[in-house]
């Protein structure tokens, strides 16, 4: 899976969300990916992700509940600005 690390536009990074935390749940990559990719993509794109402490409602809309609090409980797991 190809990533970058930094995105144009919010809907790019939530459909790059959108595939990381998909092939996590088809078992196609492991946990330890899925937090560096998350992680990654969080520091080097910080104002696409949060706004004024909460996700974006472009990512709210195009990632939805389940996926954000997996970015969510990784983001509190580092030590980096969530919610």
């Amino acid at each position: 899976m190809e990533l970058k690390l930094f995105y144009k536009t919010q809907r790019e990074l939530a459909s790059a969300l959108n595939s990381i935390i998909d092939a996590y749940w088809e078992n196609k990559i492991d946990e330890t990916i899925l937090i560096k990719e998350v992680e990654d993509i969080y520091k080097n794109n910080p104002n696409k992700v949060l706004k004024n402490g909460d996700f974006t409602t472009i990512l709210k809309q195009q990632c939805g509940k389940r996926r954000l609090e997996i970015v969510d409980r990784i983001l509190d797991m580092n030590g980096l600005d969530s919610k």
